[in-house]
């Protein structure tokens, strides 16, 4: 009798036991089921235009000092920063190196005022964000920042394949890889100074005033070659007339002669 009640409460355990198991491993499966999955991890934020500078991108490539020290002693560089900062359409900037500035002519910059120095920096630049594969179907001539409002002071961007070339009536050069490539600035580096025909270009020459209607036409002044000349003229008709003279004279004087030979 004892070992059945044995028995009966050894089963009674084990009974309980495979239900505590059960009650358990529900629960757990319940809180898997439930449980918020794990969050994803974020990709990084694209670098916000505020965060970006012009000045530190040209100067961590470091070839590009000439063109820094140039934008910072005419301050287009803050211009430059400021359309970055403030316009929705971003910047893209062909960056000559300093080898590309090398290659001028002895002068060339000094031979320019500063506005036309000021211009000519803001002919690197276009007011609007461009990748490599834009340029296949930008509109010629592209506006830079020294054209404003439609103005001249464009350049031609022509892509064939992978190749892109700019241009300004005067000098053609490759672009180069991307300095710097990610929306809103672009900054490619090219090997010539861009320079503008309205800067380098042949100057027509200035016409003539035109006269005001109503003004007194001044005759030509008579040089004084001229008047020496017809001075000269009268002088050589005087002795003319006097030489004529004197030969009638003796003329005359002849035929009294022979009149007064024959009477006698």
């Amino acid at each position: 009798m004892e070992k059945i009640m044995v028995l009966v409460c050894i089963m009674s355990f084990t009974i309980l036991g495979l239900s505590s198991a059960q009650e358990i491993n529900h629960a757990a499966a319940v809180s898997l089921a439930t449980a918020p999955a794990a969050a994803a991890t974020p990709a990084a934020p694209a670098p916000s235009p505020a965060s970006l500078n012009l000045s530190g991108i040209l100067d961590k490539a470091g070839q590009f000092n000439t063109f820094l020290s140039l934008l910072k002693s005419t301050q287009v560089g803050m211009q430059l920063q400021s359309q970055l900062n403030n316009s929705q359409q971003g910047i893209t900037i062909f960056a000559p190196s300093d080898a590309a500035f090398a290659a001028l002519k002895p002068g060339a910059l000094n031979s320019i005022t500063d506005q036309d120095k000021i211009a000519l920096l803001q002919y690197h630049a276009l007011p609007s964000y461009y990748t490599f594969s834009q340029f296949q179907t930008v509109s010629n001539p592209v506006r830079t920042m020294a054209s404003g409002n439609g103005g001249p002071f464009g350049v031609n961007v022509t892509a064939f394949g992978n190749s892109v070339n700019v241009s300004t009536g005067l000098v053609n050069t490759p672009v180069n890889s991307a300095v710097y490539s990610q929306s809103p600035v672009a900054v490619y580096q090219v090997d010539k100074v861009l320079l503008p025909e309205e800067i380098f270009g042949v100057k027509p020459p200035a016409a003539a005033p035109t006269p005001e209607p109503g003004a007194p036409v001044s005759s030509p002044a008579v040089s004084p070659s001229g008047a020496s000349g017809s001075g000269a003229s009268t002088s050589s008709a005087c002795g003319s007339m006097a030489a004529l003279a004197k030969g009638l004279y003796l003329v005359f004087l002849a035929a009294g002669a022979l009149v007064l030979v024959i009477s006698s």
